[in-house]
């Protein structure tokens, strides 16, 4: 139901604003949505203004993948159509754990506001009731000091920072009927495919590119392999906790369904390498779009195998896939994705870079 309806069933203009208004964020950061228009055609882009403001008497840093200030790079929106989950159709990225130069300065009081088009990583052409809220969430979402190198939240040992709005209503009159089933959606209904022989080519890259990447996938095979054989035999030592935390027979069945999935590709789907990404970053790939891995930057300097390698790279882009672990990032670097697995082993579960890290397994646990 939009605006205009709410006002003209006699919802009053206050409870719309409190109803609206942001929720209180950690360290007295808020966030407010609203959307260009309340009702859209099938021709509209979904345009959200979206304002972030620092509530508290000090300066705050948030981390800036986690803002759209610079456009969306992160999964930063929770949306529904008719109170069904929407698949996030962005970026996921493999990057190194932040610096101070990662993070945006509010000053006391200070807001920011950007508006972002959401209707490129979400699937909002079918006709329906959306709601839409801004939901930001890491273990390195604030920093707490600006120093050199950045104290962040994992660095302290903290658990997940978040900043959450309000939920905003849409409705949409799209391209396809209401209750269709598209794209991603479709994609994740359906059941895995049958095994058949792995396959390897390559985008854009030069012979000796073509040559590294293929050194990393025989890498990215050894962890996956080593990984599934550890978890198979039901070994419960220093590197499971170390990485994925205290033992639950629930959680260990998860890891090891993970890592089977992430074998299962490695040995039987046609992976895709694209290396025309120039980003700092060392890698992304789109979640619903299986096997394509698009290699950045850092990827080219990383080791083949051992801590952030080329190999372990692979795994964690593998583990985003929806059709593999679904899984997101909730801290980057071995310090932080230690931390979680102590503070919340369920999150450590959900996170790409403990999967790289268990996999790469440097320094080596038993």
């Amino acid at each position: 139901m939009n605006l205009n309806k709410l006002v003209k069933a006699g919802v009053s203009i206050a409870a719309l604003t409190a109803c609206f208004s942001a929720y209180a964020g950690a360290n007295g950061v808020t966030v407010s949505i609203a959307p260009e228009k309340n009702t859209l055609k099938q021709s509209d882009d979904v345009n959200l203004r979206v304002t972030i403001t620092n509530t508290s008497s000090t300066p705050q840093y948030v981390l800036k993948w986690h803002t759209p200030f610079g456009g969306i790079e992160d999964q930063i929106f929770d949306v529904t159509r008719d109170g069904v989950a929407l698949p996030y159709l962005g970026k996921h990225y493999k990057r190194g754990a932040p610096t101070a130069k990662d993070y945006y300065l509010l000053k006391p009081g200070a807001s920011h506001t950007s508006t972002v088009e959401i209707s490129s990583v979400y699937d909002m052409t079918v006709t329906g009731d959306y709601a839409v809220k801004y939901h930001a969430a890491s273990v390195d979402l604030f920093m707490a000091t600006p120093n050199a190198r950045g104290l962040t939240a994992a660095a302290a040992g903290a658990d997940i920072g978040e900043i959450e709005s309000a939920a905003v209503s849409l409705w949409v009159d799209g391209l396809h009927p209401r209750g269709t089933v598209v794209g991603a959606q479709l994609e994740l209904s359906k059941a895995p495919g049958s095994v058949g022989a792995m396959s390897l080519s390559f985008s854009g890259c030069t012979s000796s590119q073509s040559s590294s990447i293929t050194s990393a996938i025989a890498a990215a095979k050894t962890m996956a392999n080593s990984g599934v054989n550890y978890l198979t035999a039901g070994t419960q030592g220093t590197r499971y906790k170390k990485w994925f935390g205290s033992y639950t027979s629930s959680r260990y069945a998860t890891a090891k369904s993970h890592f089977t999935a992430i074998k299962n590709a490695l040995d039987t789907k046609p992976i895709v390498v694209d290396c025309s990404c120039h980003d700092s970053y060392f890698a992304y790939v789109y979640p619903t779009q299986p096997y394509k891995i698009y290699v950045c930057n850092a990827f080219w300097t990383a080791p083949t195998s051992g801590t952030d390698s080329k190999g372990g790279t692979l795994v964690h882009e593998l583990s985003h896939f929806n059709v593999v672990a679904s899984t997101n990032d909730w801290v980057y670097g071995q310090s932080g994705a230690a931390s979680l697995a102590i503070s919340n082993p369920t999150k450590a579960l959900d996170n790409a870079d403990t999967h790289e890290y268990f996999g790469e397994n440097t320094p080596a646990g038993n």
